[in-house]
C-alpha cells in the first residue's frame, strides 16, 4: 500500500494488514440486527430522528417532543420534553412476565460460597426498600448526590437503582480506590451520604474496606464537605467484617436499618429525560477529577439500543461482563443496557485468576454464560497463565467483547480460537468514560471482524480523523490523526459537573470554527485517542493524545500520580511515564529528583510507592520508581517526559538539542537501562504504533 508522505501535524504509522473472520451463521440467524438496512436507517440523512429507534425501546411515562434540542452547543439536550424513570424500565416493567428469573447473578471469590440468583422481583423487592431509606431516613431528595464506594457485590446495582428510583444522582467510585481518591469525588460532587461496605474478597483475602471510608470523609473534610452519613452494607449480613470501628450518629450498618422499611414500597419519579442519573469520575491531565454528568433518557436509550445490536442481548440470555461497576463499562453494560432488556447479567466478586486461571471458564460453565465481555488485559492475563483451561469447560459462547483499550492482534486470535472456540464472534469496541456507550465497533452479524481494528463508528456515529489542522485524513492513507465524532449523540455525556467552561475547552474547543454556531456540525467531539482509518473504513485506535496511562483498562493521570509521588518530603520533582507491559497492557514507571542535599536510597522509593497507593489505589503502583539526578527539561523548564518513557522502553530518545540539559540523558538512560537488564527486564522490540505513542507522550501541554 503506498502511503502519502505525512505534514508536520500528522504521524506516519505502518502495520500489517490483518485477515477478516466472518460472523458464524449460526450467530446471523438469531441476532438483533443482522439485516444490513439498519445502517441506512441511522445513516446522516435521517439524523438525528434515526434515535427514536432506540428511545422506543424504554417506557416513557410522557413522550419527547423534540429529539435533539442544540439551541446552547455544545450542550445538547436529547428527547426534551419526555419523562421516564430508569429504575421503572430497569425493573419495573420486566415484572408482569418475568418477576422470577434471575436479573443478577453474583458469584462470590470463594468457590466455597454459595452463588447467589436475584429475580427481579427480589431486585424489586431490595431496591424499594433502599429507595426508602434514602428517602426517608437520609431525607435525600431529587437532585441530590450521594457518592458510592463499593465492591462487586449486589448492592452496587440495588444502590444504583434505588437512587434512579427516587431521583438521585449517584456517583460510584471505583472500589480500589484509596480512601482520599474518594473523599476528592465526594467533595466535587457535594455528597452528604457515602455508600459503602466493610469487607469484600480479593485475590483471596477478605479486605478491609470501611477503612477507606474514614479516610474519605476526613479528605471530603478537609475540602470543605461534610458527610453527614455513611451507610455501611455489610459483606456478611448480621456480623461486621471489618476491624475499623463504625462512628456514633455517623456510620450505620444498612441491614439493621433496612429492618423499619421491610416490603416498603416507593413509586418511581417520573424525571425528565434531561435530568442527570449519575456522575462518573475520570482521570485528566490536571490533579482535579473530571465528574463526567449522565443524563436519563438519553443515556438509557443509547445504552438499550447498543446492548441490544451490538452485544446483541436477548432476554433469554447469561450475559457476563467481567468489568467492574465502578467504571463506565459496569454501568452501562452490566447494570443498566443489560436490566433495561430484561437479561440475566452475571457479577463476580474477584480476581478472575483466582485460585487459578480456570475460574472464569468454570464460571461461564456453571451459569450457561451465552455472552462474555472482558478487557484485554484479563485476557492477555488468562492467557499467560491458563492459556490452555478454556478448552477443559463445556461452556459455549455465542458473542464476546474486548473493551477498555487496543487489543494486540495475536492476543484477539487466542480469544477467537481459544476462548471462543472459533463459534463466537467478536466485538472490538471502543469508546470512554464521557461517550455512556459504544462509539466504533463492527457490527456483529453485519461486519466482518479484524484482529486489532475496531471497525467502524457504530450505528448513528459519524467519526472523522482530523489532523492538527482541522484537515480531514483521508482513509487509507496510513496517517494517523486525532478521532473525533461530528455529530452529538444520545449517550454522550451532558458536562463536566461543576465545570462547564472546562468542558467545552477540552472537548469541543479545539476544532470548533465558530462558537456562535447553533449547527451540530460546526462542533465537533474532540475524543482524546489518536487513531487511523483503513480503506475498508475500520478505525484502529493508537491511544491516548494526552497524558493519561492506560494501565489494565484503568485510566491514571500522570499529574495525580505526580502529585501523590511529591507528597513524599524528600521529592522535589516526579514524572509518570508509560512503559509497555505484556499483561497490564501499559504500567506506570515513576521517576524522581529529590530536594538538594538528600541522598537517594530504597526507603524513598518506597515512600513514593507507599504515597501513590494511599492516595489514588494499588491499580497505580509503579513498576518501578527511578531516582535520578535531575529531569531532562526544556529551555522554559518542562520535563521532557517523551524522553524518558523512550528510556524506560529501550527506545530512541529522538531529537533532543532542544533540551536545556541534554547531558542528563544519557546519565539517566545508562542508570535505568543497566539495572532493568540486570533484573531481567529485557528489552523487546516494541511495534509502531508503540513507538508512536511513545512519541506523542507528554507532547500535549
Amino acid at each position: 500500500m503506498t502511503t502519502q508522505q505525512p505534514s508536520e501535524s500528522q504521524i506516519a504509522v505502518h502495520w500489517r494488514e490483518e485477515e477478516y473472520y466472518q460472523p458464524p451463521s449460526r450467530f446471523i440467524g438469531q441476532a438483533n440486527a443482522s439485516d444490513p438496512v439498519i445502517i441506512e436507517r441511522f445513516s446522516e440523512a435521517h439524523f438525528p430522528e434515526c434515535f427514536k429507534e432506540y428511545a422506543d425501546l424504554l417506557d416513557w411515562d410522557t413522550y419527547w417532543h423534540t429529539t435533539l434540542d442544540t439551541a446552547n452547543p455544545p450542550f445538547w439536550k436529547w428527547f426534551v420534553g419526555g419523562r421516564l424513570n430508569a429504575c421503572y424500565n430497569c425493573v419495573d416493567r420486566h415484572l408482569a412476565i418475568d418477576r422470577n428469573k434471575s436479573a443478577l447473578i453474583w458469584v462470590p471469590e470463594p468457590e466455597s460460597e454459595q452463588t447467589q440468583a436475584i429475580t427481579y422481583q427480589e431486585l424489586y423487592q431490595r431496591v424499594n426498600e433502599f429507595a426508602a431509606l434514602l428517602r426517608d431516613f437520609c431525607g435525600l431528595n431529587v437532585g441530590d448526590r450521594v457518592t458510592f464506594h463499593l465492591p462487586m457485590v449486589p448492592e452496587l446495582p440495588v444502590s444504583m437503582l434505588s437512587c434512579a428510583r427516587v431521583g438521585v444522582i449517584h456517583s460510584e467510585v471505583f472500589g480500589g480506590f484509596s480512601g482520599v481518591a474518594c473523599g476528592d469525588r465526594i467533595a466535587d460532587s457535594g455528597s452528604r451520604v457515602l455508600v459503602t461496605m466493610d469487607a469484600y474478597h480479593r485475590n483471596g483475602e477478605l479486605v478491609d474496606h470501611k477503612a477507606k471510608a474514614d479516610e474519605a470523609v476526613e479528605a471530603a473534610s478537609k475540602l470543605g464537605v461534610q458527610v453527614d452519613k455513611v451507610l455501611v452494607w455489610r459483606r456478611y449480613p448480621g456480623r461486621s467484617s471489618s476491624p475499623t470501628p463504625m462512628v456514633a450518629g455517623r456510620d450505620f450498618f444498612v441491614d439493621e436499618l433496612l429492618a423499619a422499611f421491610h416490603r416498603q414500597r416507593v413509586e418511581p419519579v417520573s424525571m425528565p429525560a434531561e435530568a442527570p442519573l449519575f456522575l462518573m469520575y475520570t482521570s485528566g491531565t490536571t490533579a482535579r477529577p473530571k465528574g463526567c454528568q449522565h443524563s436519563t433518557g438519553g443515556y438509557l436509550a443509547y445504552v438499550t439500543g447498543t446492548a441490544k445490536y451490538y452485544q446483541d442481548i436477548h432476554p433469554e440470555d447469561t450475559y457476563w461482563c467481567m468489568a467492574d461497576i465502578g467504571w463506565i463499562t459496569g454501568h452501562s453494560y452490566i447494570v443498566y443496557g443489560p436490566l433495561s432488556l430484561g437479561t440475566t447479567s452475571v457479577i463476580y466478586e474477584g480476581v478472575p485468576t483466582y485460585p487459578d486461571a480456570g475460574r472464569p471458564w468454570r464460571i461461564a460453565e456453571q451459569l450457561g454464560v451465552t455472552i462474555f465481555h472482558t478487557a484485554p488485559t484479563a485476557i492477555r492475563m488468562l492467557r499467560k497463565l491458563g492459556p490452555d483451561e478454556p478448552h477443559k469447560y463445556g461452556y459455549r459462547f455465542k458473542h464476546m467483547t474486548t473493551v477498555g483499550e487496543p487489543i494486540e492482534p495475536d492476543v484477539w486470535r487466542w480469544y477467537f480460537h481459544t476462548v471462543g472456540k472459533g463459534e463466537a464472534v467478536i466485538v472490538d469496541t471502543w469508546w470512554q468514560t464521557e461517550n455512556g456507550g459504544f462509539l466504533a465497533s463492527t457490527l456483529p452479524a453485519v461486519h466482518p471482524m479484524k484482529p486489532g481494528s475496531c471497525g467502524p463508528g457504530v450505528l448513528g456515529i459519524y467519526p472523522v480523523i482530523y489532523d492538527e489542522d482541522r484537515n480531514v485524513i483521508e482513509a487509507g492513507s496510513g496517517t494517523a490523526g486525532n478521532i473525533c465524532i461530528r455529530n452529538p449523540w444520545p449517550g454522550i455525556f451532558q458536562t463536566i459537573w461543576g465545570q462547564p467552561e472546562r468542558f467545552v475547552e477540552l472537548y469541543y474547543s479545539k476544532y470548533n470554527t465558530d462558537p456562535e454556531s447553533k449547527d451540530w456540525r460546526d462542533w465537533p467531539y474532540l475524543a482524546g485517542d489518536g487513531a487511523t482509518l483503513g480503506a475498508d473504513g475500520y478505525f484502529r485506535i493508537l491511544g491516548r493524545i494526552d497524558d493519561v496511562i492506560n494501565v489494565a483498562g484503568h485510566r491514571l493521570g500522570t499529574k495525580e500520580l505526580e502529585s501523590a509521588a511529591i507528597t513524599v518530603a524528600q521529592v522535589a520533582e516526579a514524572a509518570a511515564v508509560p512503559v509497555m507491559d505484556e499483561l497490564r497492557g501499559r504500567a506506570v514507571e515513576i521517576y524522581i529528583a529529590l530536594k538538594p542535599g538528600i541522598t537517594s536510597s530504597k526507603e524513598i522509593e518506597e515512600k513514593v510507592v507507599e504515597a501513590i497507593e494511599n492516595q489514588i489505589g494499588k491499580i497505580a503502583r509503579p513498576k518501578n520508581v527511578w531516582i535520578v539526578a535531575d529531569m531532562p527539561k526544556t529551555r522554559s523548564g518542562k520535563i521532557m517526559r517523551r524522553v524518558i518513557a523512550s528510556i524506560s522502553n529501550f527506545a530512541d530518545v529522538g531529537d533532543i538539542t532542544t533540551l536545556a540539559n541534554p547531558e542528563i540523558v544519557d546519565d539517566i538512560r545508562h542508570q535505568v537501562q543497566r539495572a532493568k537488564s540486570e533484573r531481567g527486564e529485557a528489552p523487546r522490540e516494541l511495534s509502531a504504533e508503540e513507538l508512536e505513542e511513545l512519541n506523542a507522550f507528554g507532547q500535549s501541554g
